[in-house]
């Protein structure tokens, strides 16, 4: 249900976005504890402050009340993706090939749940990932969470 309203938001506010000069990293609706969330991360070269996104939220708040693609009462939550990224979509992921990532899985490979290295690889059914000088392979279905990884 929640990627049938996330990709119908994404095609009524994405050129809006666009125009307003950022871009539309991702959107995502989830239910936590009693409360519905529709979230949405905006991007730009130079980053994301209080101000855009209160601009984006103000711009985008009236249409998505009028195409009332949620029934549920929900809060609109505007922000930056981040400076460590979930990557849920192929640009995401394409985007990140030869940096670091952090993967975590649904059933272990080589006893491990979680695997960080060198994105290598994205194609349709699988990742390829460079850790301690050994490639791995994992497949997307068992890609529990994805994210970049900022060495502090």
């Amino acid at each position: 249900m929640s990627s049938n309203i996330e990709s119908k938001v994404i095609s009524l506010i994405e050129e809006i976005i666009n125009n307003l000069g950022y871009e539309l990293y991702d959107v995502n609706y989830v239910k936590e504890g009693k409360e519905y969330y529709l979230r949405i991360f905006i991007d730009k070269k130079s980053g994301i402050d209080l101000d855009d996104c209160e601009k984006v939220s103000n711009s985008i708040n009236d249409i998505l009340d009028e195409a009332d693609y949620i029934k549920e009462q929900y809060f609109l939550e505007v922000s930056s993706p981040g400076i460590e990224r979930v990557l849920r979509k192929e640009k995401h992921f394409k985007s990140q090939i030869g940096n670091k990532i952090m993967v975590k899985l649904f059933n272990p490979i080589d006893k491990q749940k979680e695997i960080e290295g060198i994105l290598k690889e994205y194609n349709d059914n699988n990742i390829i990932i460079e850790s301690e000088e050994k490639q791995i392979i994992i497949e997307k279905n068992n890609i529990s969470v994805a994210k970049t990884v900022f060495d502090w």
